[in-house]
């Protein structure tokens, strides 16, 4: 019975041994180990690793080692026409080198957090100052971002940290500047809109006095081309006209006076008063010669 209780007792710290030394470093971690509190190790890989079982002799602390975002609070700062802005913005960070990470900041993340907003603040400072609102808002916001990694990363590699990214929210104005600049921005826009409609009303007075020159030149060749064609239609009926004549004056003649007779006596009650000598009533008065 003894014997039993034994072996089983031994069963159980060996089982306890064997736990305790083995730990585990996921994928999103980074871990140190510790002899007698000194660094001793922190290049592990993730997967299954060992360590000896006593607290005093080895320890395992572990630290995420993904990807952390500092929000920083909206801050004030001037541009270079002294004006203030109120500037929103955040920093993407993970732990690079995790013996560094602990030595300067203790592997705290709030800690880290701390420094690093500091330094990010110093640099969009200096970056805010050099540069006017228009600048800010309109074009230099990547600018100010690759300058502030650039600017960033050697302070934060001696932190053991590595910055992935930092980003501009919002660049807002203070209430008593905000309306200032609103009303100047209004009148800006009010000038290019006049500016639009004084060049829109130029370009359609000159869209419309070519459409009138146009309109011009069409009707005075039409009307020409219409004078010619007229003219070269009285020319063939004048010939044609000529060439009958020549043909049979005599019955040109006839034939012209019952076209005036037809005329002249369209309606009943017409009524016309010439002498009865008149050529008029010639060919009432005799018929037509027979032709030889």
């Amino acid at each position: 019975m003894a014997q039993s209780k034994f072996g089983l007792g031994l069963l159980v710290l060996l089982m306890l041994l064997g736990y305790g030394s083995v730990f585990t470093v996921h994928e999103t971690e980074k871990a140190i180990k510790f002899r007698f509190g000194e660094i001793v190790r922190y290049d592990y890989s993730p997967g299954l690793h060992f360590k000896v079982p006593v607290p005093v002799w080895n320890s395992i602390k572990k630290f995420d080692a993904r990807i952390l975002t500092l929000d920083s609070k909206p801050e004030r700062f001037l541009t270079s026409e002294k004006k203030n802005v109120i500037v929103d913005s955040f920093v993407k960070w993970r732990v690079n080198n995790v013996k560094t990470f602990y030595i300067t900041v203790g592997g705290d993340p709030r800690q880290a957090n701390i420094r690093l907003d500091q330094i990010i603040k110093d640099e969009l400072r200096s970056e805010f100052g050099k540069r006017t609102i228009r600048q800010l808002v309109a074009t230099d916001r990547e600018a100010i971002r690759q300058i502030l990694l650039k600017a960033t990363k050697p302070i934060a590699d001696r932190l053991g940290i590595n910055i992935i990214d930092i980003r501009i929210k919002r660049i807002d104005l203070p209430p008593q500047v905000s309306s200032s600049v609103y009303r100047r921005m209004e009148s800006e826009r009010a000038r290019v809109a006049r500016e639009f409609r004084s060049q829109g009303m130029e370009a359609a007075e000159r869209i419309r006095a070519d459409a009138d020159r146009q309109r011009e030149v069409i009707v005075a060749e039409a009307l020409r081309d219409a004078d010619k064609t007229r003219g070269e239609g009285d020319a063939v009926a004048a010939d044609v006209y000529a060439k009958a004549f020549d043909k049979n004056r005599e019955f040109y003649s006839f034939y012209r006076s019952l076209g005036a007779y037809q005329k002249t006596f369209s309606q009943e009650g017409d009524m016309i008063i010439l002498e009865p000598t008149s050529d008029f009533f010639k060919y009432f008065k005799h018929a037509m010669p027979e032709q030889k």
